[in-house]
């Protein structure tokens, strides 16, 4: 074991805190060792307990065991260091350029290992001898070697800087508190030099904490830009996958425009050549009649000719080619038809993405009961809201809303989106869509995006309007069944969807978000039962 352990170096026992030789060693879960004082020290100023070397992260302080082997290792190394120590008293070597001398030396002078702060004297090992051994000289103070111990001594009283004058924030001797800090408040150097120390270690501990605390921003920030570059990589995956399919459409239209093309272009032709070859009959017959007038015309048979000539004088019958023409066919019509038609599929196409794109950002929305007006009727679970004539006797706290059929949702949005649907069917009258936190609830609502609501109206008669500061009626295919409510906070959007057909309703567009948004519905009268038909929250869709 001897044998062993000289081969080991210092640096082997040294903790990796306080950089000195171990003291009472423990080993943390990762396998690194510390000094059980500095690791539980370290660990009780940390904001979590964190590995020092490894920066490996426990969610609960381990409990620490003292590493016997590594303990019985540093008593065997300290030993064999005492004993290399006092071999090698003799071999003192003499002090070099920035090290401090000893003062007793004569000749050459050797390395000094401590100063005495009563002798302001710097000793080498032999020459510190007495302070070690002799009764005297073992109460005086021993510090690390020092130059200028002269520097310590009062320059007006030639005494000994052992006292330090609070007021004046300075060191002072024993005659600088009977004559020129008299009524100052004095204390030992020691006791200051203890205070300043603490007051230094809890700097510290603060400063540990805030590169601890910057550490920790360093992570948030790396996880954040990881989390950035895989929504990036997900949506360039996705935004190729929606371009490929875009790309597929576009080629199968431009394949049918090419195709009715050339069909056009076929049935030109078709009809070309059948006018040529009706054209090119009609010349060989007239060619043969030619041929046959010719040859009657050099006969010199008078019978002949007479008894020809009835049926060979007339031209044979044909058709009148002069308004005849090739009808060359027209291809705007069938660009502008299948163009229309692709932008028609294109649109469906990107608004139904849009939607998918929204509806990742679900939130399940419950009714807020402290806000809903006494004449609300709300279902257990907070999904269903209609209104009745009869008044509840409900406490008036400040969140509710008075006078207005009104309700506000419990979650909120004050970054980022937030998207949540509702069902309309049945219907007849309602306004739904978000609100400032701050909108007032006890006076008569006036809804309107100037002063906090962000709503659509379905109104009587089908009539529906985006409740803008110029109302803004809107034009819909089809009745509302379930409506797609989508905010985008940082944006400044608004947006409504008509779900069931993937169609935008109205976006609201660089609006002006500085607090809360609420999710606000308001089922309007039931109408003596017409408009009894409760407003439905939908639970998010996967």
């Amino acid at each position: 074991m001897a044998a062993a352990t000289s081969l080991l170096s210092e640096d082997q026992f040294l903790c990796p805190i306080c950089l000195d030789v171990f003291t009472d060693p423990v080993s943390a879960p990762c396998g690194h060792n510390f000094c059980k004082n500095c690791i539980c020290e370290h660990w009780n100023i940390a904001v979590q307990c964190q590995c020092p070397v490894c920066k490996t992260l426990f969610y609960t302080k381990p409990e620490l065991q003292v590493n016997i082997f590594i303990s019985e290792m540093v008593d065997r190394f300290r030993q064999s260091a005492q004993q290399r120590a006092s071999s090698s008293r003799s071999e003192q070597q003499a002090a070099k350029p920035g090290e401090v001398p000893c003062d007793i030396c004569t000749g050459t002078k050797l390395k000094a290992v401590k100063s005495c702060l009563v002798c302001l004297v710097s000793y080498c090992e032999i020459h510190l001898e007495p302070h070690l051994t002799a009764s005297g000289l073992k109460r005086h103070e021993l510090i690390d070697p020092v130059e200028n111990l002269e520097g310590r001594m009062c320059v007006n009283h030639d005494k000994l800087l052992e006292l330090f004058c609070k007021d004046d924030q300075t060191c002072v001797c024993m005659l600088c508190t009977i004559l020129d800090h008299k009524a100052h408040e004095v204390v030992p150097l020691k006791e200051e030099y203890e205070e300043k120390k603490a007051e230094l270690e809890k700097t510290e501990a603060e400063i540990q904490q805030m590169i601890q605390k910057r550490r920790l921003k360093i992570q948030e920030i790396k996880q954040s830009i990881k989390l950035s570059k895989e929504n990036a990589d997900k949506e360039i995956a996705e935004d190729v996958q929606a371009f490929t399919k875009l790309k597929e459409s576009v080629e199968k239209y431009q394949a049918r425009v090419i195709t009715m093309i050339e069909e056009k272009q076929k049935r030109t032709e078709k009809q070309a050549e059948g006018f040529i070859k009706e054209l090119e009959q009609e010349i060989s017959e007239l060619k043969k009649r030619s041929s046959e007038l010719e040859k009657l015309t050099h006969s010199e048979d008078h019978f002949n000719l007479l008894q020809s000539f009835p049926s060979l004088n007339a031209a044979p019958p044909t058709k009148d080619w002069t308004d005849v023409k090739v009808c060359l066919p027209s291809y705007d019509g069938t660009v502008k038809t299948v163009v229309a038609q692709l932008v028609k599929k294109l649109k469906k196409m990107f608004t139904y993405g849009l939607l998918m794109w929204v509806q990742q950002y679900a939130v399940d929305v419950t009714l807020d009961p402290d806000t809903a007006n006494p004449n609300l009727i709300l279902s257990d679970d907070g999904k269903q809201v209609h209104h009745v004539v009869a008044k509840k006797n409900l406490p008036d706290n400040p969140e509710r809303f008075s006078i207005g059929a009104c309700v506000l949702g419990k979650q909120t949005v004050s970054s980022g989106k937030m998207y949540f649907e509702v069902q309309v069917k049945g219907k007849s009258d309602l306004i739904l869509g978000v609100a400032r936190e701050s909108i007032n609830r006890k006076e008569p609502i006036i809804v309107g995006c100037e002063i906090g609501y962000w709503t659509l109206h379905l109104g009587n008669e089908n009539l529906y309007f985006a409740l803008a500061e110029t109302p803004v009626r809107l034009s819909l295919k089809s009745k509302l069944e379930k409506v797609g409510v989508f905010v985008d906070y940082e944006e400044g959007l608004v947006s409504f969807y008509d779900v069931d057909v993937s169609a935008l309703i109205y976006s609201y567009t660089g609006c002006s978000f500085n607090e809360k948004l609420l999710p606000f519905f308001c089922p309007c009268s039931n109408q003596y039962g017409k408009n009894s038909t409760p407003l439905i929250i939908s639970r998010p869709p996967h």
